[in-house]
């Protein structure tokens, strides 16, 4: 079953064409990178699976909805409701606390809930870490409070803009065994980034040049059992 869908997608301004017929699937559970160097269409095109922009043309198809057709409001509420978004740059709100910064994103969407929102951080490794204010984290902590906030609201699609980006080896790797296990949990999640070790990651990697998809790979691998404690994540799938 696929959760989304672009058909012949384009993005134009002005006589520049960003994303140029694009068409591509993603299978609900999958995990996808989508890579390419500056400039060749990566950030127009997450702009546009996350619900941020549409296309000048074309259809995007996510989790039944076209959402090329909606209003701009209806968009907000699409991206609340079924995009879960993790940003290089954290985005954390500064003066709240990392459970603070969880239930925020709950307050947006339905009510607040602070024993679901412990349990998202519990999740990602961070219960001991709940009262810290962001500037009290470190960057891989910090991270891993987008991953927590990302998932509170049990989205269709986890999208990820250069989510190691700003993290050291040691961090990058907590991250990414984070993604496995969501992965292995049933999530499904796109990974927007120009590192080819963390696109190794997926099970599948589109590279885009100059707005278009250049080249495409599927990878054999066997999805790991889940473990003991790994299926805590299955709770927000």
């Amino acid at each position: 079953m696929d959760i989304l869908t672009l058909k012949n997608v384009s993005k134009i301004y002005g006589e520049l064409k960003a994303l140029d017929n694009i068409n591509l699937k993603v299978e609900k559970g999958e995990w996808l990178a989508i890579m390419g160097p500056s400039g060749s269409g990566k950030t127009t095109m997450m702009n546009i699976i996350g619900c941020m922009d549409k296309p000048s043309l074309g259809e995007v198809i996510l989790d039944g909805t076209d959402i090329s057709k909606v209003s701009q409001k209806d968009l907000t509420i699409i991206r609340r409701d079924k995009i879960g978004l993790v940003f290089q740059q954290f985005h954390l709100v500064n003066y709240l606390t990392a459970l603070e910064n969880v239930m925020m994103s709950q307050y947006y969407h339905s009510m607040p809930d602070e024993e679901e929102a412990m349990e998202a951080l519990e999740a990602v490794g961070l219960k001991d870490r709940a009262k810290h204010l962001p500037n009290q984290l470190s960057g891989g902590e910090q991270q891993r409070v987008c991953i927590a906030r990302a998932l509170i609201n049990h989205p269709a699609l986890l999208l990820a803009d250069e989510p190691t980006g700003n993290l050291d080896e040691k961090n990058e790797y907590v991250v990414m065994d984070i993604f496995e296990k969501l992965h292995n949990a049933g999530s499904t999640i796109i990974v927007v980034t120009h590192d080819p070790e963390v696109g190794d990651e997926a099970e599948r990697m589109v590279t885009l040049e100059h707005g278009r998809i250049a080249g495409e790979e599927k990878k054999k691998r066997q999805r790991p059992v889940i473990k003991d404690g790994d299926d805590k994540f299955k709770g927000f799938v």
